[in-house]
């Protein structure tokens, strides 16, 4: 075998660090790989007390926003000065520390909901660039950033109308950035260029007094299928978009409250549910894949509506959905039937959405603890972990760590 120059193997052996550190890449949008809330983390602790916390670093303002992850960063966003600064901050991800943060003043709105805020959302991240959303009632920006702060571009999308302000989040497909915005006013989900912010395709929605929607899609593709993106609202229902070009596929406008949690795919069906403060009348259905046009009446597989969710996003892994209602149920669902394998009340309140890690639910709460649950045909609570204070965010994942967002802080608890 011939020598390489010290260059070309210098180059080698960068090309080859980067496409590892590529595939290690796994939680940069919201609810990790594809939306599906599943880490193929190892190493994760199950049970853990204060003094086994990593790090723990104060975040300036408030924010339910969930951390996303590239290489040694971590990125978030927050609401400062009651809401009139949002910003995203750029920590260190060995110990918290903040390396930058971009600020923007916005006019506030105040959410018609206590348990909302002014930083719901998530950014979502690749080797690149930084995508995050700043929105008021007044503008709707996209903003792209690279990894040191510099702003590459940005996009005003226009006036937000919402009772309990904004929540979904951006998702990267191929060169596009997907942005949804279904709102109680003019609603659209548009997909624009990484590179530039121009607009790529832009899909009207249907318009609804209460029609604002916090789903973050999910790409879907059918053997010999083109890849869909599968979205939840109130107006549309679950439905699905071509992820190329924007155009409607299918839609079942099926449910009759707001749509918080993100579209599931189990199998050959994709679960969604709506819902309501207090929980009265929530309840979740399963609809077949597939289809066109509007197919509430011929695809929809069952509807269940007991112990559902309103805004945790449920998981689904071996046939089975995984559910961690708002007001403490955790339930393991047959997913292609709906029949009930187990259910039992945990004594909890819940809106940040469960992940799955190594086999193993991790459910973070209101008032400060995570549940750790095994999966199976059984019932079993593995361990109720210290968090420092409540979240209403969902957790991220990275390697043997786990970080979480809760009212004050940023926690980050790691394996040994």
């Amino acid at each position: 075998m011939r020598h390489l120059p010290r260059r070309a193997i210098l180059a080698l052996f960068a090309t080859t660090t980067f496409a590892a550190a590529a595939r290690a890449q796994e939680w940069t949008r919201f609810r990790g790989p594809n939306g599906t809330g599943l880490s193929a983390a190892k190493g994760v602790p199950v049970a853990w007390t204060e003094k086994d916390f990593a790090w723990r670093v104060p975040i300036r303002g408030e924010s339910h926003s969930q951390p996303v992850i590239w290489g040694d960063k971590i990125f978030l966003l927050t609401a400062i000065d009651a809401g009139r600064e949002r910003a995203l901050l750029c920590l260190r991800k060995s110990d918290g520390g903040e390396l930058w943060s971009k600020g923007y003043a916005l006019p506030t709105h105040r959410p018609g909901n206590k348990n909302a805020g002014h930083a719901n959302s998530s950014a979502v991240v690749d080797a690149q660039r930084v995508i995050a959303c700043f929105v008021s009632v007044d503008h709707f920006y996209v903003r792209s950033f690279d990894h040191s702060g510099t702003e590459l571009w940005s996009r005003d999308l226009g006036t937000f109308k919402s009772q309990h302000g904004h929540g979904a989040s951006p998702m990267i497909y191929e060169n596009t950035v997907i942005v949804t915005n279904d709102q109680d006013a003019t609603s659209f989900v548009t997909a624009l260029d990484l590179k530039t912010g121009a607009v790529v395709w832009k899909t009207p929605r249907r318009t609804s007094s209460v029609g604002t929607a916090y789903c973050t899609p999910v790409v879907y593709q059918r053997a010999g299928g083109a890849p869909e993106l599968l979205l939840t609202s109130w107006s549309h229902g679950l439905s699905s978009l071509d992820a190329k070009t924007g155009a409607a596929n299918w839609e079942a406008p099926i449910f009759d409250k707001r749509m918080v949690a993100s579209a599931v795919v189990a199998g050959d069906l994709v679960v969604g549910s709506c819902g309501q403060g207090g929980g009265a009348g929530n309840y979740l259905t399963a609809v077949k894949l597939g289809g066109k046009g509007d197919v509430s009446t011929t695809h929809v597989a069952y509807t269940l509506k007991k112990a559902t969710p309103y805004v945790p996003t449920p998981l689904f892994l071996d046939g089975r959905l995984y559910l961690i209602s708002d007001a403490g149920m955790g339930s393991a669902i047959e997913a292609a039937t709906g029949r009930e394998i187990w259910s039992e009340r945990l004594r909890a309140e819940f809106f940040g959405s469960p992940v799955l890690i190594d086999g193993k639910i991790y459910a973070p709460t209101t008032k400060g603890e995570m549940i750790v649950l095994a999966t199976g045909d059984e019932f079993k609570e593995l361990a109720r972990n210290p968090l420092g204070e409540g979240t209403h965010s969902t957790p991220c994942v990275d390697g043997g760590r786990i970080y979480v967002k809760t009212f004050m802080h940023l926690v980050c608890v790691a394996g040994k």
